[in-house]
C-alpha cells in the first residue's frame, strides 16, 4: 500500500511543473528548481519532509541532496 502524501504537497508549486526539473541529471543545474522553491508557500514543510525521510536525490525545499546532507551534519 502506498502511503497518502502529506496535505501540503498539493499546495506545492512543483506540483504545477514538470517534476524532472527537480531531479536534474549529473552536470545539469538545479537553479531553475530552486527558483521555483523560493516562491513556494510550503518550502519549509517540503524541506523538513525530505530531511525526516532521508530523501537523498532531487531538489526539496530549495536544497539539493548534497545541501540537505550538509545541513543534517551541521545540526
Amino acid at each position: 500500500m502506498i502511503p497518502k502524501p502529506p496535505n501540503w504537497m498539493s499546495e506545492a508549486l512543483c506540483a504545477q511543473v514538470d517534476a524532472e526539473l527537480f531531479f536534474p541529471e549529473v552536470g545539469e543545474h538545479s537553479r531553475p528548481a530552486k527558483l521555483i522553491c523560493r516562491r513556494c508557500d510550503v518550502r519549509i514543510q517540503c524541506l523538513q519532509y525530505s530531511v525526516d525521510h532521508n530523501i537523498a536525490f532531487g531538489v526539496w525545499g530549495g536544497m539539493s541532496g548534497r545541501e540537505r546532507r550538509n545541513l543534517k551534519r551541521a545540526s
